[in-house]
């Protein structure tokens, strides 16, 4: 960088990318200079070496904030555990396990399956990986199987990937239905309020109680 390049003729490329040619090391270095750039030196290896005009400050900045937005994207796998105790495992303890493993592998995450050998149930292997192959075959609409079933001492595990774009489509779904609430909601502000129907007339004119009448008045009708 700068100073730093010793080499006596660099091939320059400018601030915007075009091509300069082959020049000595030091006129790249004072064309860098009178723009107020600096002069990095990007392919040290090439014959001669390759070096650009650039704001290496502005560059390092820039480079740290895709490295973040980079970080911030990419999630960390992690790998979580579905425990069967035993070979000879119930239907409804079975079916528990399966749905616990296909919410990890929904949530982008491996999951790592290991059937336990209770005492003489190490004698009949084939129990405990024909359990882990129904367990492929009930997932195998959001796992790859990463590793076969292998035994390890007195437990058998099976371990499994999420499919690809696993992530990105329970994304999508929550955003489709997010989209279908507002959608909802924008409907419901649009619709006017129902209009108050009018009262007829006959039934909105009350009949008025007849004038009161004289005690004079009633005597002279009575007379």
């Amino acid at each position: 960088m700068n100073e730093r390049i010793r080499a006596r003729e660099v091939r320059l490329v400018d601030e915007e990318g075009n091509q300069v040619g082959i020049v000595g090391g030091r006129e790249a270095l004072e064309i860098a200079r009178e723009k107020g750039l600096d002069l990095i030196e990007v392919a040290p290896n090439a014959n001669p070496p390759v070096c650009r005009i650039m704001d290496y400050g502005r560059y390092k900045y820039e480079q740290s904030k895709r490295d973040r937005d980079a970080r911030k994207r990419s999630k960390v796998t992690e790998v979580k555990g579905v425990r069967i105790k035993s070979s000879r495992i119930d239907d409804h303890d079975y079916e528990v396990r399966v749905r616990d493993a296909i919410r990890f592998l929904k949530e982008g995450d491996k999951v790592k399956v290991s059937v336990n050998f209770k005492s003489r149930e190490i004698n009949h292997p084939e129990l405990a990986r024909e359990l882990l192959q129904k367990m492929v075959v009930d997932t195998a609409d959001y796992a790859v199987v990463e590793k076969a079933p292998s035994l390890e001492a007195r437990t058998m595990t099976l371990m499994l990937s999420p499919r690809p774009n696993m992530g990105g489509e329970k994304k999508e779904a929550k955003e489709a239905s997010d989209r279908g609430e507002r959608g909802a909601g924008d409907k419901a502000a649009q619709t006017p309020p129902p209009a108050i129907p009018s009262v007829p007339p006959e039934v909105s004119s009350v009949p008025s109680a007849p004038p009161a009448v004289s005690p004079e008045r009633a005597e002279s009708v009575r007379s």
